[in-house]
């Protein structure tokens, strides 16, 4: 049993995948990016930035760098990784590659916690800025229609429906879902750029004391909840098997996102904590509550206009990774077959996608999200950390293994990145780490029931030799 548990699999080379396995592949490395930043720049900026603040006070501004610095460490493992293996699954492909099945169907099972919640907590928030949108408007949605049974309601209508459209939009296809995708970042980047010229001239400067009134430990607790906001480089990870030239483009996605979207961060995070007082932001729209308290209240609607489209393009992001995680999986034999189901015309994985869409539009419409989004952060925390430790590991048993793209400063960047998440999970509420082992304990049940009994890896599909060069894909892309 130990030598199924940890059997590490042979990724099929770069160009050699079965068509009838194959996804299509439509993106180049403007595309990744456009995804990434879409993912990236959303609830962490329009509803996150807040909620921090009330942790880390004006020091929320540490919090983002905090949380950037070790998603950047991850980041660079992800993009050397994601170079050699450029197939569908993320962290949990790169982690079968190199740790063993268990563990990758532990980080697999942890991702699909991630995205299902992260998803569902993304459709919800979209749901409160479109309601703010139309009462402008003076349509009003019955209170029944937008709030969920737990709330005195009966579905968070816009929530479920907004999840199902964008579900028909991934089954159309990947290319399709990033122009869209790339049209809404490039709208968001113009309104978060007006509301740093607009909101800049009303900083005052004594809102920033004391700058950390929660001491260091509330710079991390900060660190800990806005981590939310830059998991979305993840995502571009799964897109490895759609992408042109992955092994150039990958990289390129990964980091420019994620370097853009930090430097937004920082500012908009300095410039709403100058605005006024952080307790003051403990709100689910900080930025236009912050201008509306500062007399800029027709600002503060183009804001609510921008957050809906850049919630809009992180719930495209977020709901494209999700499927890809079960179709890589199914494809591994450690879910149902009918998960890895290719669709004939427009080459997606159209089942995963189907299911796991109409999954996250029942959970955004029925249930409140709010007291487990947190389990979205200890998820991905546990990805970004095995795959610290798979790069670092990959690199001393196959030092001679091609790659086009090396992390720098090896182990270190692994061991930044490493320590900081781990130091980020073990600051998340003791509630969130209780649901987390209990939702561990559910997915090893179903490894050990289901997944080592059908897993290709142990019917001669695979191979428990770790991967040989020929295995790679060549430096040519």
């Amino acid at each position: 049993m130990l030598n199924k548990m940890f059997a590490r699999k042979t990724i099929t080379p770069y160009g050699e995948v079965a068509p009838e396995g194959e996804l299509k592949r439509a993106l180049g490395a403007f595309d990744l990016t456009a995804l990434g930043i879409g993912a990236i720049i959303g609830t962490g900026i329009f509803v996150l930035a807040g909620i921090g603040a009330q942790k880390a006070g004006p020091g929320i501004m540490l919090s983002f760098i905090v949380a950037g610095i070790a998603c950047l460490c991850a980041a660079l493992c992800y993009a050397e990784l994601a170079a050699m293996i450029p197939a569908a699954g993320s962290a949990y492909t790169y982690v079968y590659a190199t740790m063993g099945e268990f563990i990758a169907w532990m980080i697999g099972w942890n991702l699909i916690l991630e995205y299902l919640v992260a998803s569902s907590a993304v459709a919800s928030g979209w749901s409160g800025y479109f309601n703010n949108l139309i009462e402008l408007s003076h349509i009003a949605i019955p209170h029944a229609l937008l709030s969920n049974p737990f709330s005195g309601g009966i579905m968070n209508l816009p929530a479920f429906v907004i999840a199902l459209l964008i579900t028909l939009l991934l089954t159309v296809g990947v290319q399709e879902s990033a122009r869209v995708t790339s049209a809404i970042v490039i709208l968001k980047i113009i309104v978060l750029l007006i509301f740093i010229v607009v909101a800049a001239p009303a900083v005052v400067p004594a809102n920033w004391h004391p700058f950390l009134p929660f001491g260091f430990q509330g710079v991390m607790s900060g660190a800990a909840i806005i981590f939310f906001a830059y998991i979305g480089f993840d995502a571009v990870a799964t897109t490895a098997e759609e992408a042109k030239n992955p092994q150039r483009d990958l990289p390129i996605g990964i980091l420019a996102s994620l370097a853009i979207c930090t430097v937004f961060y920082i500012i908009v995070a300095a410039i709403l904590t100058g605005m006024v007082p952080f307790a003051q932001l403990n709100v689910p729209d900080p930025l236009a509550h912050a201008l509306v308290l500062v007399n800029k209240a027709a600002w503060a609607k183009l804001v609510s206009f921008g957050a809906v489209f850049g919630l809009t393009s992180v719930l495209v992001v977020m709901m494209m990774g999700m499927p890809r995680i079960w179709f890589a999986m199914s494809r591994d034999g450690l879910m149902p077959a009918v998960f890895s189901k290719v669709h004939p015309r427009f080459r997606t994985p159209a089942v995963s996608t189907i299911v796991s869409g109409v999954i996250v539009a029942f959970l955004a419409g029925l249930l409140p999200i709010d007291v487990i989004a947190e389990m979205t952060n200890i998820g991905t925390l546990s990805a970004f950390i095995a795959v610290s430790i798979g790069v670092w590991m990959l690199r001393r048993r196959s030092p001679d293994l091609p790659r086009v793209f090396k992390a720098p400063a090896l182990p270190l960047v692994a061991t930044v990145a490493v320590l900081v998440c781990g130091y980020m999970a073990l600051s998340l509420a003791n509630m969130t780490k209780i649901l987390f082992v209990v939702w561990v304990a559910i997915g090893a049940v179903i490894y050990f029931t289901y997944s080592v009994r059908h897993s290709k890896l142990h019917d001669g599909d695979g191979t428990a030799e770790g991967m040989p060069s020929s295995a790679l894909p060549p430096t040519g892309g």
